[in-house]
């Protein structure tokens, strides 16, 4: 184990001991949250083992994880996207042939793919409340579109510094097509959320329309 492993593999640990410990299946009284939860482990582990699915030069890559975040909220989130790379290990095994994925590429997957750009979201979005105060278009725009694209694009550029040659990343990508991949999760993020804040406020954990709308 090399020690950009044994980092990823620390804070992925820490991560799962912090969310643990803030109890988050809470959020699940009532079945409020099982749609998302099983629309995540259904479609992520799909497309985040697409590196290992096709065999074009540029590999397709999407996180997902800041949706991921605005709809079950920080702790939860953290069990769902470790899940999600387990589901993707188990993908990657079953339909490629040769020597299944390492270990230790499945914990770069969700700690680079899932948990640096979930964190970064969570920090960014305290951030603007702190600075703009809570409004339905920060939350939108801010938090949804733009932070999506903020926090996507740094994970992917610390990733390609940082992380260890892989089957599930290309260390060769330049800043342009990680730019370019985290537009593509910001403009998803942000469409999903506008229509999920419109007709299914139930499944994002982060918002409250006596919050953003200010009905109260």
């Amino acid at each position: 184990m090399n020690f950009v492993t044994a980092i990823e593999t620390a804070l992925v640990l820490l991560a799962l001991v912090v969310a643990f410990s803030l109890r988050p299946w809470r959020l699940m009284a009532g079945g409020r949250l099982l749609t998302p939860i099983l629309g995540t482990l259904v479609l992520l582990p799909w497309l985040w083992a697409l590196p290992t699915l096709h065999t074009m030069p540029l590999q397709l890559r999407w996180s997902g994880a800041c949706l991921v975040l605005l709809m079950l909220g920080w702790p939860l989130a953290v069990l769902v996207l470790i899940a999600a790379a387990l589901l993707a290990w188990v993908l990657a095994a079953a339909l490629v042939p040769g020597p299944a994925l390492a270990l230790h590429d499945v914990i770069a997957l969700v700690f680079w793919q899932g948990l640096l750009p979930a964190t970064f979201g969570l920090a960014l979005g305290a951030l603007l409340r702190r600075l703009f105060g809570a409004h339905l278009f920060i939350y939108l725009l801010g938090r949804a579109f733009l932070g999506t694209v903020v926090c996507v694009f740094a994970a992917g550029a610390l990733q390609n510094q940082a992380g260890p040659a892989s089957p599930l990343f290309d260390s060769s990508l330049p800043l342009i097509a990680h730019w370019l991949f985290a537009w593509g999760d910001g403009i998803i993020t942000g469409m999903l959320t506008t229509i999920f804040v419109a007709f299914k406020p139930h499944w994002l954990a982060t918002w409250s329309d006596n919050l953003y709308l200010h009905t109260k």
